[in-house]
């Protein structure tokens, strides 16, 4: 058995791009993400769970960051808000949240994107509830959810009409 003492050498692929890094035994993925890989936009609210803010993808489904451990990502294919930017700028989804309005602070906003990013994965047409239901586990204390469920709404209407 091999003793790492200065940490376990992890490799997996970030946003379409493959990364090698150490992380430390007990380290979670939002600390590698962060402050290894230097990605801020995966934000640590409650650090228990709780507030989804911290919510990225990992091969294709949504995961908090805060309770998934760094080694964890080992071979995996990670998704984070910076992520979903097209090279041309801003997504429909993205545009469709400042077009609604549904960003006052915006600390809580890239862990409901990626929420909505999984939700669309598996339902591109998902009703109201269906919204409602996806973002349960994301905490907004600015707006009230209403622009975000409409702008989710607005976002997989520009969507389906993009596949279209």
């Amino acid at each position: 058995m091999e003793i790492y003492r200065n940490g376990i050498p992890i490799r997996f692929t970030i946003n379409g791009k493959s990364v090698e890094v150490k992380v430390e035994a007990g380290e979670t993925a939002l600390y590698t993400i962060r402050d290894r890989l230097g990605l801020k936009g995966t934000k640590e609210g409650c650090g228990i769970g709780e507030c989804g803010a911290c919510t990225l993808m990992v091969d294709g489904k949504a995961v908090n960051a805060c309770l998934t451990l760094g080694a964890q990502l080992d071979g995996r294919d990670v998704l984070t808000v910076e992520g979903l930017e097209l090279p041309t700028g801003l997504n429909p989804m993205q545009e469709a949240f400042l077009d609604h309005h549904a960003v006052q602070c915006g600390f809580c906003t890239p862990g409901i994107l990626m929420s909505t990013h999984a939700l669309f994965n598996e339902n591109p047409k998902p009703s109201r509830e269906d919204i409602v239901e996806e973002i349960s586990g994301n905490l907004c204390r600015c707006t009230g959810y209403e622009h975000i469920v409409s702008a989710i709404e607005d976002a997989a209407n520009r969507l389906s009409k993009e596949k279209t």
